[in-house]
């Protein structure tokens, strides 16, 4: 599922419309170019030698199609590198690119640039797009690299800037930038077998999505090979306007074989290849993978299937040997959850993210001594960077508002003594160069969409990137007359945990009582209520007439181990019991019409959905459930045995949180959405919840997508969607009698 995957609103893109009358927010106004949350530069990167700051901008006239930018951080002008129209060939991708892509939810949907590497000597930009790849200079100039018709992925420039490598037909390749000599350093990748690629759970839910790594120096290369013929292939029927696609697809079903997963360390010929070991086990998780600062040693992070200990490797690149650093294990009745908020040192201390102590903190591993940097009941969330000169590290984290993301530091020196550097009232992220010298600072709030602006070290403003003010011809302009402001509150939860939720509603008239769009995602990983931006859609639906309103349960993230453990072998549980509180608050306020209380989610919101309706008939007016998932034995290993352990030990678990078997339960309206091509949450969830109700004569209503996948949306899919839901809602609920 991937946390990004399961959002409480799907990634909705342009829709074909002409803009509204000034200060009128429609639905096709909502999903129509210039995007009303402004200019969104994504990938904001420093160049190595911090002269330029480089980001993908959207179009006014296509918000989802990306070009190349820079900005020179002297003269602040900026200038476009490369434009995706002129230079791309329009090609259509890899069908092997188009599953990366869906494993990324970010990129859902959006065309043109999408990513691209610097080279180390800040002379040139990598750029991958339509397929092939391209090398920018910062003057303008473009170079065409590969002109293949298999396409390119994970595509980099390595370490010293000798190469660009990639992978094609499955097997890893080198291009000498001097000679343009292409190198393939594996030919046996084919069939089942694949070289430096991240296998579907890799990408899907463990956030990695390569798989190869160069060392410092341009010495070796370690490089996965991955086979996935242990995998059940599933029968997967991507029915579409014009006809149904079948795919063989290997998928790993909880509680069946994952791939078979081998590390090797070769040279950029791809001679001198030696094999890692990797431990007696092979029924493992390759979680991370980095080489140390001085190329001498590669840190492995190895997951034991059950997700309950990860094991750091100290592997000799010239033998394949491994040593255990440390261990990280879970406490009972809980998981081990990964993390990027870790940095190597040049000394050979590690700054690592640890929740040994229940919460998310900053560690340093020296010597094999821990000392750790931060504590308290608050979460880090990610490291900014490290000046390792002044020893000082910057890290994001909620310690002073579990509703807001902000920026700190903490001295080697002075473990515990931590300082804030943002301003409250907004949600940041951050990153800096190599060197810790600079930062690029975004933030939000509900009533301004992201800013973004390059820092010093002090995190004060240097310069405007995207200052995205809600003046002028700021496409969200027009209607901040109308913007109503979010509220934010807590209630109880049953064992008498805090629960935080939002509101917004229209502008209250006495005596009237209005009412409510429930939105709810309630699965682990993602946390809907923060003080950020939020988005033009739900202003839409309050100027309709609808509260909006969310509430995070128990099982969610940013609240520490014992919050989230509530879930364990348990979805389907306290967090439905959760959001129903929710609902029996909203009943007692004076505000709202208690019997018009509407719900949504969408995937393991659509789960939830389904489990509210069954377990509380009567308190919601109606439901509309998105791709949801009904049997947690369809979703996949690394996902599904985190929380719910290993059907094949445990299918008491995985029974009572199926809703298949009490779908004749549900006695309120009920909408059911699928995309007829999701490979994500497969249809066949839908199917069988569809069979269920059919069969014990349950009424539902369903609207099926051809062609959509997880994500469903797109010019003109995403406006008929949301007046497909809302025509619903308005019949079944806000006009009811």
């Amino acid at each position: 599922m991937g946390t990004a995957g399961m959002a409480s609103e799907p990634a909705q893109p342009a829709a074909a419309g002409n803009p509204a009358r000034a200060g009128e927010l429609t639905l096709e106004r909502v999903f129509a170019s210039p995007d009303l949350n402004g200019s969104q530069p994504q990938n904001l990167k420093l160049s190595p030698d911090g002269k330029y700051v480089t980001l993908l901008r959207n179009r006014a006239d296509e918000r989802e199609r990306f070009d190349l930018w820079a900005m020179d951080t002297t003269t602040r002008e900026w200038r476009m590198l490369v434009d995706s129209k002129k230079v791309g060939t329009g090609a259509a991708l890899s069908e092997a690119e188009k599953m990366q892509r869906e494993r990324d939810r970010s990129l859902t949907g959006k065309r043109g640039i999408l990513a691209y590497d610097w080279a180390p000597d800040g002379k040139s930009i990598l750029v991958p797009l339509d397929g092939d790849l391209y090398l920018a200079t910062i003057d303008g100039q473009v170079r065409r690299l590969t002109n293949s018709e298999s396409g390119e992925l994970n595509p980099v420039v390595s370490p010293e800037g000798n190469y660009v490598s990639f992978v094609r037909d499955q097997n890893l390749v080198a291009l000498d930038l001097k000679t343009g000599k292409e190198t393939a350093l594996t030919t046996e990748g084919k069939d089942n077998v694949h070289f430096g690629e991240a296998e579907f759970v890799a990408q899907e839910e463990m956030g990695r999505r390569t798989g190869y790594w160069w060392s410092p120096g341009d010495r070796l290369v370690a490089v996965q090979r991955f086979d996935e013929a242990p995998v059940g292939i599933v029968t997967r029927s991507a029915i579409g306007a014009e006809g149904t696609s079948i795919y063989q697809q290997r998928y790993p079903k909880a509680g069946t074989p994952n791939v078979l997963v081998d590390l090797y360390v070769m040279k950029p010929d791809g001679s001198g290849r030696v094999k890692v070991d990797l431990g007696p086990d092979p029924d493992i998780y390759l979680a991370r993978v980095d080489w140390t600062p001085d190329g001498k040693a590669l840190l492995v992070q190895r997951q034991d299937r059950a997700q309950t200990r990860l094991d750091m490797l100290k592997v000799d690149p010239t033998t394949g040997r491994s040593t255990v650093l440390f261990t990280e294990e879970s406490g009972p009745k809980s998981w081990i959850n990964l993390s990027d908020a870790y940095h190597m040192m040049k000394d050979g201390s590690l700054i690592w993210w640890s929740e040994r102590d229940g919460y998310g903190h900053l560690y340093r591993w020296q010597a094999g001594k821990w000392t750790q940097l931060t504590s308290g009941k608050w979460m880090v969330a990610d490291l900014a960077g490290v000046d390792e000169a002044k020893g000082r590290v910057y890290f994001l984290a909620n310690k002073d508002d579990v509703l807001e993301r902000q920026l700190y530091r903490v001295d080697l020196s002075k473990p515990g003594a931590v300082t804030r550097m943002t301003e409250a009232g907004w949600s940041y992220g951050a990153s800096m160069d190599g060197k810790a010298a600079r930062l690029i600072v975004t933030r939000s709030n509900p009533d301004q969409p992201a800013q973004t602006y390059l820092a010093d070290t002090s995190a004060k403003r240097i310069a405007w990137i995207n200052e995205n003010a809600l003046s002028g011809d700021h496409p969200y302009a027009p209607y901040v007359a109308s913007h109503r402001p979010t509220q934010f509150g807590e209630i109880k939860a049953a064992d008498g945990s805090v629960l935080h939720w939002n509101m917004i509603t229209p502008k209250l008239e006495p005596g009237k009582r209005y009412p409510v769009f429930f939105s709810h995602y309630g699965g682990p990983g993602s946390q809907v209520v923060r003080r950020a931006w939020g988005g033009a859609l739900r202003q839409y639906l309050v100027d309709q007439g609808w509260i909006w309103f969310e509430i995070d349960n128990r099982g969610s993230p940013e609240r520490g181990k014992a919050f989230e453990n509530q879930i364990y072998r348990a979805m389907g549980s306290v967090e439905v019991d959760d959001q129903i509180a929710g609902a029996n608050y909203l009943k007692t306020l004076p505000f709202v019409a208690p019997d018009k209380i509407a719900t949504y989610g969408w995937s393991y919101g659509g789960y939830m959905t389904l489990k509210m309706l069954e377990k509380a008939p009567g308190v919601f007016a109606a439901g509309v459930a998105g791709a949801p998932v009904s049997r947690w034995e369809l979703y996949d290993t690394h996902y599904t045995e985190r929380y719910m352990g290993d059907p094949r030990t445990v299918p008491e678990a995985y029974a009572t949180s199926a809703t298949v078997a009490d779908a004749a339960k549900i006695s309120d309206p009920m909408l059911l959405i699928h995309g007829m091509a999701d490979d994500n949450v497969v249809l066949e969830h839908s199917t069988a919840m569809m069979a269920a109700m059919q069969k014990s004569a349950t009424p539902f209503e369903l609207m099926l997508y051809p062609g959509q996948t997880h994500r469903v949306g797109g010019p003109g899919v995403s406006e008929h969607l949301w007046k497909t839901i809302l025509n619903f809602l308005n019949r079944q609920v806000k006009d009811k009698p």
